[in-house]
């Protein structure tokens, strides 16, 4: 037996021979650990086992050696750390060192899984130490449960996202959840955030025991400081957790000196902790509430600890209600009387009403100067030592106040009330009363004093409907500017309504169609349907009555109203056409209907006077031909090369195509770099537009006669169409330049 207890001190002594060598060069960590674990295995005696624990723990502890040598440190010892917590009947101080050197190689080993998933083993080994401690963590002793505590503390702060400092160097990041890829095969990340928030849980229970251990409390608080501060998705959480805590209510009498000393250790330490959290944050959100933490810690003394400790004091004797007699017996002094000044007359204010001292200079000082948090601090000492007779002769006094200001009032309404009903019955009864001293002379003047009025003043009292007067009939040319100041209007209601589209120009907005009202909303659309219905329907049918009357005034009126209407509309759009051309193209559609419905109309009511045999077109004032070419001419000398979108779009949407709009389109061929822009509009209608296929191509075969340069492009598309025509053309084009002297062109081919 003496023989194995030397050998064991020997291997102490040589185990400490290598602490000392690591201790000098941390770089022989790695090879002194491998040698050691042999020794200090779950076979081992005790003391070797402690040994082993302790060097553990402080070699992955130390700062000197980085995260990447604990890495494979880390997977090495970690089938050695579990079979030593599997040994029954554990010493605590070997539990205590493998615990510490467990929380110390979490982040590498979690570090090393992320970079090799397919070290499962490893894993396996990591969170059978973890469900083994967790499992036995209440049951430790005290040594034991604070390394447990900070065992918690590094796998919530492991298993929870941080911050990531630099996406492209994720080794210089901190080991935290926000590293794990999405798909890896070992690390679920929903698991471990789950099991991250549990285990947070449970290190904050201890603030919500009935009976708090001071030494688990003190541990907690320096552990979720560092979370605190590194981990901002759970400091909010923490921090309540925390001001929610007051030591003084989680003991139990007796309140020895012990508990005494351990609750101001809980407090000190709680202080320190929302003391470092303000110092890091100043503008942190629970700023207030930890001001009146602070606060609460003050007030929340052991105050029954304390009392207990103090002598018995003087019976507290009440005063109030007693005789003379046991007053003097008792020495207690009578209650002085409070003196209450009366109510000034007149109204009153709130001021006045409260006032009960008559010292002007305090009643006329401003409390509002004052900060609110120091009138509290005043109040409070100011109101513990108010003498209770006092109070409650000043409450009274503000009581009887109240009571006559209340019934002062309630007197001066009723009055009020009885002189108004006596007011009322008194205009009931007016009796004439001619005084018998008042001479002739003075009834005579006052008589005629009275006719003059009458004659200066008109009569507007008198009974009977009044009826204004009918305005005088606006002339022909009144009317008109009345019109067109309202069309005017309407125009800056347009412009209104485009600036504030233009500003919502990012909104969702619905799209009404076909079957809107001119008058359901008030954005831009609705204004331009109004302004062309407006235009084209309201003179409906007046045209024609103003040719047969040879105009009237009522129609000449409306005429030049519509005229005005559609004047300003040409001018507003050639203002900004490209933008605007959906205005022009909804407007010429309104013409070209309103043409249409007046020719039927027209046509029908012909035939029911004259009979189904006239056949002769009616006599209907027409705008649509005027309109368009009219707003063609406005808009083609402005268009280049690159306008060919706007030009086929006016094209293809309006409702009508004639000969004078493909004609308008071909004189776009005098300008050589506009020839292009001509063929293509013309080339878009004889493709998509079939009833004015024919007029198209009568135009393109024009423009191939007269502009040399649009020959190219207008070949090509009478080659497709009309390939007959298209050849004679080309004999045409060749016989005359062969006669002029020129080389014969070659023939173009159909396409």
């Amino acid at each position: 037996m003496v023989e194995a207890t030397d050998h064991v001190a020997d291997q102490v002594a040589q185990l400490n021979a290598a602490r000392t060598l690591v201790l000098g060069d941390a770089a022989l960590y790695p090879q002194i650990v491998n040698g050691v674990l042999p020794i200090v295995g779950a076979h081992a005696r005790v003391e070797l086992r402690r040994w082993g624990a302790e060097f553990l723990a402080e070699a992955f502890a130390s700062p000197l050696l980085s995260a990447a040598q604990k890495e494979p440190m880390a997977t090495a010892v970690l089938q050695t750390i579990r079979e030593l917590s599997e040994v029954p009947d554990q010493d605590a101080a070997v539990m205590k060192g493998l615990v510490q050197a467990v929380a110390s190689l979490y982040p590498p080993l979690f570090r090393h899984i992320v970079k090799h998933p397919q070290d499962s083993t490893s894993w396996e080994n990591m969170n059978a130490i973890k469900l083994d401690i967790l499992r036995r963590m209440d049951s430790f002793p005290y040594s034991v449960r604070i390394s447990c505590v900070k065992f918690l503390q590094r796998v919530v702060q492991v298993q929870t996202a941080g911050p990531i400092a630099d996406p492209r160097r994720p080794e210089q990041n901190e080991t935290s959840l926000a590293i794990v890829p999405r798909s890896h095969p070992l690390l679920s990340i929903p698991n471990l955030e789950a099991e991250s928030s549990g285990l947070l849980d449970r290190l904050l229970g201890v603030f919500q025991e009935e009976t708090s251990d001071t030494l688990l409390v003190n541990a907690t608080l320096n552990c979720l400081a560092s979370l605190v501060r590194s981990r901002q998705s759970i400091s909010n959480k923490i921090v309540n957790a925390v001001l929610d805590f007051y030591p003084t209510q989680h003991v139990r009498p007796p309140f020895t000196a012990t508990v005494r000393v351990n609750v101001k250790s809980m407090e000190r330490t709680a202080r320190a902790f929302i003391t470092n959290v303000m110092k890091k944050n100043p503008n942190h959100p629970l700023a207030g509430k930890m001001h009146m933490y602070f606060e609460r810690l003050m007030q929340s003394r052991l105050e029954t600890t304390e009392d207990a400790s103090r002598k018995r004091g003087f019976p507290s004797e009440p005063t109030d209600g007693l005789d003379n007699a046991k007053r003097v017996r008792l020495d207690a002094m009578t209650p002085p009387l409070l003196r209450i000044p009366p109510l000034p007359p007149g109204p009153l204010t709130y001021a006045q009403l409260f006032t009960l001292t008559e010292d002007i200079g305090l009643s006329s000082f401003d409390v509002k100067q004052i900060p609110a948090d120091l009138v509290v601090k005043i109040a409070i000492p100011l109101l513990a030592q108010v003498n209770p007779s006092t109070l409650t002769q000043a409450v009274d006094a503000i009581r009887a106040r109240l009571q006559q200001v209340t019934k002062q009032q309630n007197l001066l309404r009723q009055q009020q009330q009885q002189a108004a009903i006596g007011a009322d019955e008194d205009d009931d009864y007016e009796p004439e009363y001619q005084p018998m001293d008042v001479s002739d002379n003075v009834s005579q003047e006052a008589s005629a004093v009275a006719a003059e009025v009458a004659d200066l003043q008109p009569d507007l009292v008198s009974l009977g409907p009044f009826v204004l007067p009918q305005p005088p009939p606006l002339t022909e040319e009144e009317a008109g500017e009345i019109g067109r100041s309202a069309v005017a209007r309407v125009f800056g209601m347009l412009n209104m309504s485009e600036t504030s589209s233009a500003s919502a120009k990012g909104k969702k907005q619905q799209q009404l169609g076909f079957s809107r009202l001119a008058g359901s909303t008030f954005d831009r659309d609705a204004w331009v349907v109004l302004l062309t219905r407006l235009a084209t329907r309201a003179p409906a049918g007046l045209e024609g009555d103003d040719s047969k009357t040879k105009g009237g005034s009522s129609s000449r009126r409306q005429t030049a109203i519509s005229d005005s209407i559609r004047e300003t509309l040409y001018r507003y759009i050639l203002e900004d056409f490209r933008a605007r051309l959906n205005i022009g193209i909804a407007w010429l559609n309104e013409e070209w209907y309103n043409d249409r419905i007046q020719m039927k109309a027209a046509a029908e009511s012909r035939n029911d006077e004259q009979g189904k045999d006239d056949e002769s077109p009616p006599i209907v004032a027409l705008h649509y031909d005027t309109w368009v070419i009219r707003l063609l001419d406005g808009i083609l000398p402005y268009l280049d090369s690159r306008d060919i979108k706007v030009l086929v779009r006016f094209l293809s949407e309006i409702p009508d195509v004639t000969i004078a709009v493909t004609q308008r389109v071909a004189s776009l061929a005098r300008d050589p770099e506009r020839v292009n822009l001509c063929v293509q509009a013309l080339m878009y209608l004889v493709m998509f537009r079939p009833p004015a296929r024919e007029i198209c191509l009568n135009t393109l075969e024009d423009v191939y006669q007269t502009y040399e340069e649009s020959r190219p492009a207008a070949g090509k598309v009478l080659t497709r169409w009309r390939p007959e025509k298209m050849q004679s053309l080309s004999a045409q084009s060749s016989a005359e330049t062969n006669g002029d002297g020129g080389a014969a062109p070659a023939a173009v081919a159909p396409a």
